[in-house]
């Protein structure tokens, strides 16, 4: 039985790479040799006990890049050789949500990485229709940038974004520079919030109009002064705190959107009157739902800046070292890839 390297998180705080069977096809699957694989910050909460969801021992890992070395019988639109990127989500395709093309609020989805077993592996069997074909011209360690710039995409599908519009990021994190990259992209007018300087220069150069370092500037008189005190059209919270969500909502004006991507239990104290006297939006963020052909296809055309998110790369035999790198000093870490092809 052929064997192949998998990074386990055996229960909290213990990561092994062991050795596990090579996996097998079924005739609708591909096969794929896993080439560069991201680090997320939901991987570090399964290596810390802290995720709310997942089970024990886990491979974890759902930002992936590779090959595909086999192919099914019935796949008709891969071949062996072509350059991949994997969806990481898996929906029954039947309950309500699927049927209304919302897959990723499935009644019982499962997630790479978290319910299931995840791609930090050397090969991943996959069906085909969670596969995507992207050019062979991009590096591998940015074609696993792909999957988190597709949470990107949904914040910009549901909060409906468009040209000209003024937009608040609150947190300028990894997710809240994807977020950046993406809006800017969509030619919005965009605002970052953080307090770190470093991440807010780096806000800079992905082009947002201003930033706004809350320890030195009040946020609300800035808005204001930016927006000619309308409030901005869309804010994201990134920072995902019970304060930060409060600010995003009071900070946007009357007919505009509210961005959700938090998980936290504790509750925020908005008034209703902030949501009905203005009519705002707010909806949850959760994945992503048919994001990844068009953010490939934005990768293809240039459109985005992974390369300035990419901060670190290690061999994945490294990975300690990377979750320990993430751990102690966050600040300087944006994107962190593990390297599966030099073993």
């Amino acid at each position: 039985m052929k064997t192949m390297k998998a990074i386990t998180v055996i229960e909290s705080h213990k990561l092994e790479i062991r050795d596990i069977p090579v996996p097998t096809i079924s005739n609708d699957d591909v096969l794929v040799k896993i080439k560069s694989t991201g680090i997320c910050g939901s991987d570090m909460h399964v290596y810390h006990g802290t995720s709310p969801v997942a089970t024990y021992p886990r491979v974890i890992g759902h930002e992936a890049s590779g090959e595909i070395v086999e192919i099914g019988k019935n796949v008709t639109t891969l071949k062996i050789g072509d350059h991949v990127t994997l969806e990481p989500l898996r929906h029954c395709g039947h309950c309500y949500n699927c049927s209304q093309e919302r897959p990723n609020a499935c009644i019982a989805m499962k997630a790479c990485g978290a319910h299931i077993d995840g791609y930090f592996q050397e090969y991943v069997s996959i069906p085909a229709q969670h596969t995507y074909k992207i050019s062979s011209d991009i590096p591998w360690d940015i074609v696993s940038m792909v999957e988190p710039y597709t949470i990107a995409a949904q914040v910009c599908y549901r909060t409906k974004i468009k040209k000209n519009d003024t937009a608040l990021i609150i947190g300028a994190g990894p997710i809240g520079l994807f977020i950046l990259d993406m809006f800017h992209s969509m030619q919005a007018r965009c605002a970052i919030v953080d307090i770190v300087d470093s991440r807010l220069a780096l806000a800079k150069e992905l082009g947002a109009e201003i930033t706004i370092n809350p320890l030195n500037e009040n946020i609300e008189d800035k808005i204001k002064e930016w927006t000619n005190g309308l409030g901005v059209n869309v804010s994201a919270d990134a920072a995902c705190l019970p304060k930060t969500f409060e600010q995003a909502v009071s900070l946007t004006g009357s007919g505009g959107r509210v961005a959700c991507l938090g998980f936290t239990q504790e509750p925020s104290q908005i008034p209703q009157f902030q949501i009905t006297a203005r009519e705002l939006d707010i909806v949850g963020c959760r994945h992503q739902t048919y994001r990844f052909e068009p953010v490939i296809e934005m990768f293809e055309k240039g459109l985005l800046n992974p390369k300035k998110l990419l901060t670190h790369k290690f061999p994945y035999k490294q990975v300690q070292e990377a979750f320990t790198l993430l751990e102690t000093d966050p600040i300087s870490t944006c994107k962190v890839i593990l390297e599966w092809d030099n073993n």
